[in-house]
């Protein structure tokens, strides 16, 4: 599996902020896990329809947050969302929607306060990979599916999100390679991996960076 096309993806940590009280005594305060909820299913009510055509496109809430007691109006309320894309297109309409319902569940809370302060939001980008891809003609491409077969493997050209994304997006040449072994169930609980064959991985990278050099021709 040769990496040459860069799957786009933008990352948010979103936190909304708020005074926080007992949840019967101070009744009636914004409560940022309310605003939070909201926002999220406005979130997913309009990417849902953005998703289901057009160039593949993904959304998730991978993590989280906050609130100290069951009987306490949370002072603060944070979650983790990615977002991705092979569009750029895509990626940039997708993460406005995220931002406006973001707004949206702020400012609907804010309009049930009874007392107390307003609910705040904080949205901080963590992450941003530039999508792309290159021509499979490129010297470099060729070469690293030449040092593939060297090992009697076919190389499977493949679009992913790696530290390739910014190169590819500028039209630098560049790609990543695997690192051998074999596994599934990627980021669920499941997750495995065996480290079989792991050892040919690593030559067919040094193969690589010598082919790179002119020290060694693998496509003759």
């Amino acid at each position: 599996r040769l990496v040459t096309m860069g799957l786009g993806s933008v990352r948010y940590r979103i936190a909304f902020t708020g005074p926080g009280g007992h949840s019967w005594g101070a009744f009636g305060l914004v409560n940022p896990a309310h605003a939070m909820s909201r926002a999220v299913r406005y979130f997913q009510d309009i990417a849902d329809t953005l998703t289901r055509n057009g160039p593949r496109t993904s959304y998730n809430v991978g993590r989280i947050g906050g609130g100290t007691s069951v009987n306490s109006i949370p002072a603060e309320t944070w979650m983790e969302v990615d977002m991705r894309s092979e569009s750029p297109e895509s990626l940039d309409r997708i993460e406005q929607v995220f931002l406006d319902a973001m707004n949206r569940g702020l400012n609907e809370e804010n309009r049930l306060r009874r007392s107390g302060g307003p609910l705040t939001l904080e949205n901080r980008k963590v992450g941003d990979r530039p999508s792309g891809s290159l021509e499979s003609s490129l010297p470099l491409i060729q070469r690293a599916l030449a040092t593939t077969a060297v090992f009697g493997v076919s190389g499977e050209l493949a679009r992913s999100s790696t530290d390739s994304n910014v190169p590819i997006a500028q039209g630098v040449p560049a790609v990543t390679i695997g690192r051998g072994g074999v596994g599934g169930a990627g980021h669920s609980p499941g997750e495995w991996w065996i480290n079989r064959d792991g050892h040919l991985a690593i030559q067919r990278a040094l193969l690589l960076v010598v082919a790179e050099a002119g020290l060694a021709n693998p496509i003759s």
